[in-house]
Order: structure tokens, then C-alpha cells, then sequence
């Protein structure tokens, strides 16, 4: 299982010969802003993790010109570089402990109520609207101890995020492949902590990568559990890389069910691109998605 750091640094050994000058002026060449006109009804991001062999002010520049409205996964030391290029923080961090440590277990609680109650009126003041947090791992715990360890803890965050308008969103990760012994794997588990917690701050982050490989059903999955949902990732199955017709998932009906719930949230690419000019499956992958 490999971290987000350690694939960040197999993209960049993978790309040693290609310089980000040459990335970008391969995909700018192309005209994009011609070829790639979108139609305006989803909100294109981008997770900026997996673009990590680009600067961010390269990132934003290849976004604009894609036409990718946010990058997600942004803190706050480099919210002035995203604002300098219009583009929205679409999923902040760094309130986290990390994606194991998290909500599920009572021994952090102290730590994430400390961080989150400092991010929150943080997130706020930049304009922003999405924080995100994890239930971390199982640790031999059952369903029902998760679940009321998790309220416990995010109930005492919901009156400060109410006031600022700013949603808590936890992350769905598979626990079969990437993630081993994560708690929320299913979006079942997620719906009722959502119930739970009773806030309408408190919402999921669907990743379809995630929940395809854990719990199929995509669709009628979204279609059923849409008020609970805050934002969307997208990647190919299998391998986490583009999502183009070599995988098992088709994201324009994916997108299409998305659309008919009335979402006016994000979707973001969080695929880790394979391919030799990485911009270019960028761009592919939002003109897939831009039904």
C-alpha cells in the first residue's frame, strides 16, 4: 500500500526526463481553452496530491486552462497562490492528525477538537466552505463503538461550524486495497453517522474509487445517499489511474446520476496519472466527467 507521499515520489522519478515546462506546453500547444470548451454543469477540481510534480503555481496555471474551477486538498499557507489565480479551495486540510488516527478512536479526540477548533473559524475567514476529517482505523472495533465514538467526538464540533458555515466532511476509503482496517468503507456506515450527528455541517466525501472497490453500486449508491454527500473523487478501476475506457467504471452516467440529484458541489480528479503527458489525462478525464 502506498502513502500519498510515496506516490507523489514515483510520479516525479517516473517524469525525471519531462520537464513541467514541457508538460505544460504540451497540453497548452493543443489550444485547450478551444478544444476543450466545457458546458458548465458540474464544478471541476482537482486533488493536488496527485499533481505534486508540478508546483502549485503551474497547477493553477494548467487548471484555468482546463477549466478546473478548485484543487482540493489545500491548507492554508498556500490559499494566497490559489486565490492569486481564482481558483476555489475546494476541500481544505490540515486539521487532521492523518488518515489512520481519527475520529473512531477517543484517545485523539482531545488532538482533533484542539485542530479542528482552530481550522474551522481559519476556513471560514478565507471564504471557504469544506474541512476534511476521518474516522481513521477500525482497531478490532465494531460498527455500533465507531459509530458513537465518531458522534461523540463531531457533535462537539458542530455548533462552531454551524456558526461559520463550514461542512465537516469525512472521507469513504477502501479498506480492502489502499487503506487496510479504515473504518468508513462503506457508505452505509457513513449515511448513519451523518444521522447521528444530526448537522447539516456534517456531511461524506463519496469517493467512487474508493467505493467501487469496497461496495460497487455506484449509482443507485449516490442516488439513495445523495443528501449526505458533500463531494465527489473520481480515479480508474482498477489502479487508481485515468479514467478512461481501459477501467471498469463509466463516469459520464456516473456524472449524469450526480447531476439529476441537483449537486452544485465539486467533483474532483484524484487519479494518479500513468500516462506520459500527465496534463493531457487531466484534461481527458474533466471532459469525460463534463456531461
Amino acid at each position: 500500500m502506498q502513502s500519498r507521499r510515496q506516490v507523489i515520489k514515483n510520479i516525479i522519478a517516473g517524469s525525471a526526463a519531462i520537464s513541467s515546462a514541457g508538460i505544460l506546453s504540451s497540453f497548452s500547444n493543443s489550444n485547450p481553452k478551444e478544444k476543450y470548451m466545457l458546458k458548465g454543469n458540474i464544478n471541476h477540481a482537482v486533488c493536488r496530491w496527485t499533481y505534486g510534480f508540478l508546483s502549485l503555481e503551474e497547477l493553477c496555471k494548467v487548471a484555468n486552462d482546463i477549466g478546473i474551477k478548485a484543487l482540493d486538498l489545500v491548507g492554508p499557507k498556500d490559499w494566497p497562490i490559489l486565490k492569486a489565480h481564482n481558483l476555489d479551495s475546494s476541500m481544505c486540510n490540515g486539521a487532521e492528525i492523518n488518515l489512520v488516527d481519527g475520529f473512531a478512536e477517543p484517545n485523539f479526540h482531545e488532538k482533533l477538537l484542539q485542530n479542528y477548533t482552530e481550522m474551522i473559524p481559519i476556513v471560514a475567514k478565507a471564504g471557504y466552505k469544506n474541512l476534511i476529517c476521518f474516522s481513521g482505523n477500525r482497531r478490532g472495533m465494531d460498527d455500533e463503538t465507531g459509530l458513537n465514538n465518531c458522534t461523540k467526538g463531531l457533535q462537539k464540533l458542530m455548533t462552531l461550524a454551524e456558526k461559520n458555515g463550514v461542512t465537516l466532511v469525512m472521507e469513504l476509503l477502501n479498506s480492502k486495497i489502499n487503506h487496510k482496517d479504515y473504518f468508513a468503507d462503506k457508505t452505509a456506515w457513513g449515511v448513519e453517522l451523518c444521522k447521528r450527528v444530526g448537522s447539516q455541517n456534517f456531511k461524506l466525501l463519496y469517493d467512487i474509487y474508493h467505493m467501487q472497490i469496497d461496495e460497487g453500486d455506484v449509482i443507485r449508491t449516490i442516488q439513495t445517499s445523495h443528501p449526505y454527500i458533500a463531494h465527489y473523487h473520481t480515479a480508474g478501476v482498477p489502479g487508481r489511474n485515468e479514467i478512461e475506457e481501459n477501467q471498469e467504471l463509466y463516469y459520464p452516467a456516473i456524472m449524469n446520476a450526480i447531476l439529476q440529484t441537483g449537486f452544485k458541489g465539486y467533483v474532483a480528479q484524484e487519479f494518479i496519472p500513468k500516462k506520459e503527458d500527465k496534463i493531457a489525462s487531466l484534461a481527458r478525464a474533466v471532459k469525460i466527467c463534463d456531461v
